[in-house]
């Protein structure tokens, strides 16, 4: 499959942060043909084997996004909702939701909310129910929903929902098709709660127990108008190498290594240092004993909003040359 009918498939799916059963089973079935075993551990995380010697190298997505949980039901029929993971009410307003059960509906301020200052308990998700015991026939406490959005493709360009992580997934995917021998024992690792606390990557990788991690996930850019350079990258200039973010400072030999195989395969790349924000890399690097850690990166712009933006050809350069380092 290519990467952006991945990218199709996977946005279709359920996957907030504690509830990504219905993407994993999407890439559960995507990795099969591919892998030579497949296992889900205890907290969730699907870990996808491609047996060969040397070292250990574990190569990491998040499958799970940021979502809202609904905490109450109003009599009126409307929901209040908490947030999973980083979500603005800002950027979430008038965004159309769906639930896991296909219930829709759309997030909406109050009218009397100032929007400069937005909170999230100043807002609701309309359902359509006519009264709160409609909406308990259609959801309960505790229910996820996410942003009901479609993809949309301009040229190289790609924008929607979730590319925050289901874009590196992708990646990671169509790597894996791509994989014909490893010149290591590979691990991919498609992790849960990353966006509530790297959580399922700490699980993960002490198991796996990595001689080498690299995180794979979208990153910051510095190339849109008002850039506060909060990142390093641009749109379209290629694969991203992480230098560092908030969660990591990556493991000097394993920069040398990617830029190396980059260099000797003619894959456009960049360098990746992140103000705020941080990736799996930063749980991967600090299990057991410590790990040799990295990260590949795809540029994108506007993360967390309901129109994050990247460029399938940087998405492309990142699956170039992952799948180049596993088999140097």
């Amino acid at each position: 499959m290519e990467l952006i009918d991945i990218l199709q498939a996977l946005n279709q799916t359920h996957g907030p942060s504690g509830d990504e059963g219905g993407v994993r089973e999407k890439i559960e079935e995507l990795a099969k043909p591919y892998g030579d075993e497949v296992i889900t551990d205890t907290l969730g995380n699907l870990i996808v084997r491609k047996k060969g010697e040397g070292p250990l190298v574990m190569l990491a997505a998040h499958m799970d996004a940021i979502g809202f949980i609904v905490t109450h039901i109003e009599k009126e029929g409307f929901l209040r909702a908490g947030r999973l993971g980083g979500i603005s009410p800002k950027e979430a307003a008038y965004s159309a939701v769906r639930f896991k059960n296909g219930v829709k509906g759309v997030f909406v301020p109050e009218e009397k909310a100032d929007f400069g200052k937005l909170k999230l308990d100043e807002c609701f998700i309309d359902i359509g129910a006519r009264d709160g015991e409609e909406a308990k026939k259609l959801v309960q406490v505790g229910d996820t929903c996410v942003y009901d959005v479609p993809i949309r493709v301009q040229g190289s360009r790609v924008t929607g929902p979730y590319l925050d992580d289901r874009l590196a997934c992708a990646v990671l995917l169509r790597t894996l098709e791509q994989i014909r021998k490893p010149a290591c024992n590979l691990c991919m690792v498609f992790t849960v709660q990353e966006e509530v606390g790297l959580r399922g990557a700490r699980t993960a990788s002490w198991w796996v127990e990595p001689d080498i991690g690299i995180a794979v996930d979208v990153t910051d850019v510095d190339d849109t108008p008002g850039s506060e350079k909060n990142g390093t990258t641009r749109l379209g200039a290629g694969a991203a190498v992480k230098v560092m973010d908030s969660s990591v400072i990556c493991h000097p030999e394993v920069v040398a290594k990617l830029e190396e195989t980059a260099q000797a395969r003619n894959i456009p790349v960049q360098r990746d240092i992140l103000r705020g924000g941080g990736t799996d890399a930063g749980a991967i690097q600090n299990t057991r004993c410590g790990v040799k850690t990295g990260g590949v990166s795809i540029p994108c712009r506007y993360i967390h909003t309901p129109a994050e933006t990247a460029d399938l050809e940087d998405a492309q350069a990142c699956v170039q040359l992952l799948a180049a380092f596993v088999q140097r």
